[in-house]
């Protein structure tokens, strides 16, 4: 049997298309293992450094808010100055799962091919299965980078950050964390925490600490300002929240510059007491190479003031985030990833999420160079679900009735970004 749609990755964007998907009646079926990346590729004890409003996934039906959630199960929220705790945020992925898209099937897409006709899924379960659409919502866990000068390391001695959930490992260890974004901080602070010594290397001069909460209202003045949004206050934020689509309609060398400048590596309010008490941050250094010595790791480290030195670690976690590229989607098929156009490995998107290959669709971080940098956090699921939901039930009900013309409404690359 071949479905109409197959979603590819259960996170907050696949998650959030099954239910909108699920809500208007249109049939689809997902593949994957619920909220993996934040269950799994994330240190345990870490908050989420988006505002309680901007961390609900969407539903279709709008009754399921972190909010809502939290109200039912008694557990203290506020839409903004309450940081969100990873844990709370899996369990309300679990119980928005449980409820939103109970049939969601857990397991892995190991293959996608596309012959023409339809593509074809191989499933980690041994199962095939057939869609004449595929949405591919993997999340950020197939784009780890990692620092040329560190990859010829064994992975007892250097890693990515996503690879580091339980930090406890590294009791009586000699760690040292590389980058000055809010992966970089909470690692830096959750080891210091647990009494491990830490060093935070930071190529720039400086950390950019979000500043504490107000708990009294803003005034007309500070909003006008710098308005709120779901990537924080400020006009360019709101601009990136409010015209996704306008975005598109940027010259591509400036899009990819936007993504890259936009709201760049900063840090947690709650997490600068502990870095500044407990870590020893050494700022502006950079790693010239990385070498092991008997067991531990020896980085050679430049300095902006023309400095040369050496440390001696134990482990490396590379806290450098993650860069989209097609060839790191090693479930595709390697014809199929040839033909979708793309700038650098990233692929251009339609105004519908769609590659050049008809029926083919990218969510998520990949699609942030397309409509902004709305896209790289969870707030972007809402935008994501609901457009691509207003474009599959037209498309699904043109196949209805046409079945040979499967992609009847697809638009074609010349409308792409």
């Amino acid at each position: 049997m071949t479905t109409d749609l197959a979603i590819i990755g259960a996170g907050p964007y696949g998650l959030s298309l099954a239910a909108s998907l699920r809500a208007r009646g249109i049939e689809h079926r997902i593949f994957g293992t619920p909220m993996q990346t934040w269950r799994t590729h994330m240190p345990a004890g870490m908050k989420l450094k988006s505002e309680g409003f901007a961390s609900s996934l969407y539903d279709g039906e709008g009754d399921l808010t972190l909010g809502a959630y939290c109200g039912e199960q008694a557990i203290a929220y506020r839409d903004t100055g309450l940081p969100v705790t990873l844990d709370l945020f899996c369990r309300y992925g679990a119980a928005f799962q449980s409820r939103k898209v109970p049939h969601l099937e857990t397991t892995d897409v190991v293959s996608l091919k596309h012959d023409g006709l339809v593509f074809r899924l191989e499933l980690a379960n041994g199962q095939n299965a057939t869609a004449r659409r595929v949405v591919i919502s993997t999340g950020i866990s197939h784009y780890e980078h990692m620092p040329d000068c560190l990859t010829g390391l064994p992975p007892a001695l250097a890693a990515h950050a996503s690879q580091h959930r339980d930090l406890s490992v590294f009791a009586g260890k000699r760690v040292a964390v590389i980058g000055a974004g809010a992966s970089a901080i909470d690692i830096a602070a959750l080891l210091a925490e647990a009494g491990i010594a830490t060093k935070l290397l930071v190529r720039g001069k400086r950390i950019a600490f979000l500043g504490p909460p107000s708990l009294r209202p803003r005034s007309f003045a500070e909003s006008l300002r710098a308005p709120q949004s779901g990537l924080g206050p400020g006009w360019r934020s709101r601009i990136c929240t409010d015209l996704p689509m306008m975005f598109r309609y940027l010259p591509e060398d400036f899009r990819h510059k936007v993504i890259r400048k936009h709201l760049g590596p900063s840090a947690g309010w709650w997490t600068r007491a502990p870095v500044e008490a407990h870590v020893d941050v050494q700022l502006g250094t950079s790693i010239v190479h990385a070498a092991e010595r008997r067991g531990a790791v020896q980085l050679d480290l430049f300095g902006t003031d023309g400095s040369r030195r050496c440390e001696t670690v134990d482990h490396v976690i590379a806290a450098t985030g993650y860069r989209p590229d097609l060839r790191r989607l090693n479930f595709l098929d390697s014809g199929l990833r040839e033909n979708i156009v793309h700038t650098s490995h990233i692929p251009r998107l339609s105004a519908q999420f769609q590659t050049s290959v008809p029926g083919l669709y990218i969510t998520g971080l990949a699609a942030a160079y397309s409509f902004g940098p709305l896209l790289r956090f969870a707030y972007g699921a809402d935008f994501t679900a609901r457009t691509l939901t207003r474009h599959l039930a037209r498309a699904v009900r043109q196949t209805r009735r046409d079945p040979a013309s499967s992609a009847a409404l697809e638009p074609n690359m010349a409308g792409a970004a």
